[in-house]
């Protein structure tokens, strides 16, 4: 089979354009390296053509191109004009058979303009000392670019503040927008433009509506009873651009992928997020402000809810029935901490700001005084409301203390539920076309980190004592030792199990010498700045009685640990350690 140069030169082009789009030399370049990695004997330096293909057929990248290029009988004559009686022919499946992205290949214009996820970026400060501020948070509306004749567009957007600042200019953005691989066909910029406002439209009367039917739910709750009036039934809340949403909306299915392997290990992750409250500006309270999702792990730092939200989502995407519980704690604070309920109807509840997990059992106001009951472990008071992406439910029982509410969600006498579908109108988590965005793994190398805290430590104490006159000798084999303890701790918060205490003990008693005495003291924190470390260690009686220890051939010891976890966030264990000959 013969083709004449000219439609050679082009089934050369789209062959091309087909692997390109595939990323096929990718792939290849991928495979190459795994195969030399794995396969090859360690004296041999070359992998031959024959066997660079059979890896390439048993992973599967020779029938995903076979399988892009469509072989098509001859029957259609403009395909191939000058050759009639050709048997067969290649067509780019791209431009002719291809409608919709499967991950793998480039969606049309039309498709593209039907996908209404705005692009959200986060603008964040850091200072010298690794302390992040949310200084902006922007909704970028990308379709724009479709329009374009060359697939290149700019947009200039005013960026504004966040919380009480959120009307305040913070600075103007220059974006360029860039379509790749450009596009067979782009639109009108017309019809970009009536897309965007009919859709405008239909947001804005979805809201509508949502509003309207909640002041219908809410009246309807009040009617149960009057005193619904001081629960805490939250179906809105400001985010950080002071924009009201829906509480429901906070709250998406996340799947962490392989950065955290279980539920429990998720909390622990949530925990070491830091806490924020919101800045307030002048007196009269709390300020209200949630954060979305992504503008929250940008932060590395929010406020009770905003750890809450991430909890349940993160729950929600290892496939358990998991709610946001809005309430109060002790003295009647404001506090949200998350729920799961298990299918054998077990009520248990997460406390997103330390990890801890409590199991609710209500107590039974119907029992005689006499009867003993279970005294809760967990600081929660009162509940008024609970909710997750779908589902918003408030509390309608005669007490909203949370000792003995029912948490069965599918009694209408205890719990007043939302219509789902409404929820599901205005809550884009429900119905968002693409998937939750990816967590981060962590930039931070642990190893390095622990180093680098650990000698500025010893520096600080040097000095500390230094000025107090006291000699400072360190022992690094005693330092060494206290690594199992620190490890241990930080497993114990992960999954609540105590291990490798015994070890540890047996090994200090080895190294402490008869007549001397040990004295140890560990600290966690969730940031890795040394110097303020340092100074709330000093703030401790028992921590300070070890750092300036005096007596009689007194060996110092400090072992600092850094567990990392996804999007740099991390928890920083450090142990003081002191022995000296006990003198009478």
């Amino acid at each position: 089979m013969s083709l004449p140069p000219e439609k050679a030169s082009e089934l050369k082009q789209l062959i091309h354009q087909q692997l390109s789009k595939m990323d096929v030399h990718g792939r290849i370049r991928e495979i190459l390296a795994e195969t030399i990695r794995e396969e090859l004997a360690p004296d041999q330096q070359q992998l031959s053509t024959e066997d660079l293909i059979k890896a390439l057929r048993r992973r599967g990248i020779v029938d995903d191109v076979m399988k892009e290029l469509n072989f098509v009988p001859d029957n259609v004559d403009q395909e191939l004009p000058s050759s009639p009686k050709q048997p067969v022919c290649f067509t780019d499946r791209q431009s002719t058979l291809l409608k919709k992205s499967d991950g793998t290949r480039m969606a049309d214009s039309t498709t593209m303009l039907s996908i209404s996820d705005p692009v959200h970026m986060v603008l964040i400060k850091t200072d010298i000392f690794a302390e992040t501020t949310l200084v902006a948070s922007y909704f970028l509306e990308w379709r724009s670019v479709l329009g374009s004749e060359n697939g290149v567009t700019n947009l200039t957007v005013e960026l504004m503040g966040v919380g009480t600042e959120s009307k305040v200019s913070v600075g103007i953005l220059n974006i360029k927008l860039e379509m790749y691989p450009p596009l067979n066909q782009t639109l009108s910029q017309e019809v970009v433009n009536t897309q965007l406002a009919l859709e405008r439209q239909k947001t804005a009367e979805k809201e509508r509506l949502f509003l309207v039917y909640a002041k219908q739910w809410w009246r309807e709750y009040l009617q149960i009873r009057p005193s619904h009036n001081s629960r805490l039934v939250k179906i809105f809340a400001q985010d950080e651009n002071g924009i009201n949403r829906p509480v429901c909306s906070y709250v998406k299915p996340l799947r962490a992928g392989r950065l955290l392997d279980t539920p429990r290990q998720a909390a622990r992750f949530v925990n070491v997020l830091g806490y924020e409250r919101a800045p307030v500006i002048g007196g009269g309270g709390k300020q209200e402000q949630w954060c979305t999702l992504l503008a929250f792990l940008c932060r590395n730092k929010g406020d009770c809810e905003d750890h809450a939200n991430l909890l349940c989502s993160l729950l929600l995407g290892y496939g358990l029935e998991a709610f946001v519980c809005v309430g109060t704690k002790a003295k009647g604070v404001p506090h949200a901490w998350v729920m799961t309920c298990g299918t054998d109807g077990t009520i248990t509840f997460w406390e997103s700001l330390t990890g801890h997990r409590y199991i609710h059992k209500p107590t039974n106001p119907d029992e005689p005084p006499a009867a003993e009951q279970p005294k809760p472990l967990y600081p929660y008071k009162t509940v008024g409301c609970v909710f997750n992406h779908q589902m918003f439910l408030g509390n309608c029982q005669p007490s909203d203390s949370v000792e003995s509410c029912v948490f069965d969600l599918n009694d209408e006498s205890k719990w007043k539920p939302m219509s789902e579908e409404a929820i599901k109108s205005v809550c884009a988590g429900a119905t968002t076309s693409l998937p939750p965005f990816p967590l981060c793994a962590s930039t931070i190398d642990a190893s390095v980190t622990s180093n680098e805290i650990e000698m500025q430590l010893r520096l600080l104490v040097s000095e500390h004592r230094k000025d107090l006159g006291l000699t400072t000798v360190w022992e690094d084999q005693l330092s060494y030792l206290l690594s199992p303890a620190l490890a241990a701790y930080e497993f114990e918060r992960t999954t609540s199990i105590s291990a490798g205490n015994e070890e540890f003990q047996d090994a200090i008693r080895r190294a402490v010498p008869d007549g001397h005495t040990f004295k140890g003291f560990p600290i966690h924190f969730v940031y890795r700045n040394a110097r303020r470390a340092f100074a709330t260690c000093l703030r401790s009686p028992f921590c300070e009685e070890i750092i300036c220890c005096r007596g009689d051939q007194v060996r110092l010891a400090v072992r600092v640990r850094v567990f990392t976890y996804p999007e740099s966030a991390c928890a920083v264990w450090i142990m003081f350690a002191c022995k000296y000959r006990s003198v009478l």
